[in-house]
């Protein structure tokens, strides 16, 4: 082959290449959202919408707790974190040290629903009265008004960020003093969806999740803050007005402040549009 017909024919395939490169699909952006199990239907809904809206774009969305998705944003393996409880002092102080900055989002409220089987005749606690069943003072139904069956309690695994609220609100009293602890006969599950499970077909249980979770195959108990306060029931309403007494913000953290692709979806989240999401999505909009 003669060296004039190989500069031919390499001039040949570098236009080719280049020519290749001008037409490809462009670039997919991509995000990978991980953390609280709450959430989970919620950031799906808004990444299938965005999705729609821009095809070139890849969003994945992933469960395992608050707490998880905190860990892999601190060690690289997601761009976005939810939580349904606000990042903790050692948490921030732990990710610093991995050059990892955490940027705080509220992106929608959250009710926490209390639920029993719908067979379950009990229609209303109030805090104190959940406080001591969650924690094993009161083992009973028989002690709050019910059937004489001992009590189921399902709670949430510890890296929750559900788990962790119900503790410190309910259990605690809002108390940062107070060590109050779940029974130790409590069963932990791995997600708000497991306690629904259960709950559906224990009429003995009495379990917590977001309100997202609601279904007729179990039924949402009214709270009270004390016996003197009036019975609120877990509706977006109640939850909006502040009169329901086991509500929250919902967040999501970034490594900074979000730029380019990932601001875009956040910012999709955050306007009335994505706020739609959220109302359809059985949770709280900040916009209404």
């Amino acid at each position: 082959m003669s060296s004039r017909f190989k500069q031919i024919l390499t001039l040949a395939l570098f236009f080719i290449f280049t020519l290749s490169l001008a037409f490809a699909k462009p670039q997919e952006d991509s995000l990978q959202i991980k953390g609280s199990d709450t959430m989970v239907n919620l950031a799906q809904a808004w990444a299938e919408d965005f999705m729609q809206k821009n095809p070139n774009s890849f969003i994945a969305v992933t469960g395992g707790g608050s707490g998880t998705g905190i860990a892999s944003l601190i060690n690289g393996t997601c761009d976005i974190a939810m939580t349904s409880r606000t990042i903790k002092p050692k948490e921030i102080e732990f990710a610093k040290k991995r050059n990892v900055f955490p940027f705080e989002l509220k992106v929608a409220l959250d009710g926490l629903a209390v639920i029993v089987h719908p067979q379950n005749p009990i229609k209303e606690l109030t805090i104190d009265q959940l406080a001591k069943i969650f924690s094993g003072k009161i083992v009973n139904w028989k002690e709050v008004g019910g059937e004489d069956k001992e009590i189921v309690i399902l709670s949430r695994e510890v890296n929750s960020g559900t788990h962790v609220y119900f503790k410190e609100h309910v259990l605690r009293h809002n108390d940062p003093s107070s060590q109050e602890e779940f029974a130790p006969k409590a069963l932990l599950l791995s997600s708000s969806q497991a306690i629904a499970d259960e709950v559906a077909t224990n009429p003995s249980a009495i379990g917590y999740y977001g309100m997202g979770y609601i279904s007729k195959r179990q039924k949402a108990i009214a709270i009270a803050q004390d016996e003197k306060s009036v019975y609120v029931e877990p509706t977006v309403d109640n939850v909006t007005n502040q009169s329901y007494p086991i509500s929250r913000p919902l967040y999501v953290y970034t490594n900074a402040e979000p730029q380019g692709f990932m601001k875009t979806f956040i910012d999709f989240a955050l306007s009335p549009e994505g706020q739609k999401v959220v109302l359809t999505s059985d949770f709280v909009p900040l916009i209404k």
